[in-house]
């Protein structure tokens, strides 16, 4: 027998993994997941901005983003700031989460897959 075929033989006694089940417990893509997010925290910090300057209102004040971002203040020059600053939290954010669910995604397989191999060779000695 080659080592090629045991190799063939290995894997093919593996096995196979449902697509679906692939698919749940692939990884992020954290630049991509951070531009998504990013791109949506711009846009909504800017129609929001232009919505209270076309329509001022008691009501919803988002001049106290001038705290937190430099430069921003209700005004269309102001929606242009906090849309650069919206894009620049929400990628950060974004690839931040990516980062954070991969890591417990991988962390919770690894112990998995730990448990049952120590579950399935638990009785070795017995067998001997």
């Amino acid at each position: 027998m080659t080592p090629e075929s045991q190799f063939e033989m290995a894997t093919e006694a593996e096995p196979a993994l449902d697509e679906p089940l692939l698919l749940a417990f692939a990884p992020l893509h954290k630049r991509a997941f951070g531009l998504a997010i990013g791109i949506v925290a711009g846009l909504l910090l800017f129609v929001v901005t232009a919505f209270q300057v076309l329509v001022p209102s008691e009501g919803l004040s988002t001049g106290l983003l001038a705290q937190y971002f430099q430069g921003y203040s209700v005004s269309w020059k102001g929606a242009f700031i906090g849309m650069a600053w919206g894009f620049g939290v929400g990628f950060v954010m974004g690839w931040f989460v990516a980062f954070v669910r991969n890591l417990v995604i991988a962390t919770s397989v690894f112990i998995t897959r730990t448990r049952e191999e120590l579950r399935a060779t638990r009785d070795f000695l017995d067998h001997i």
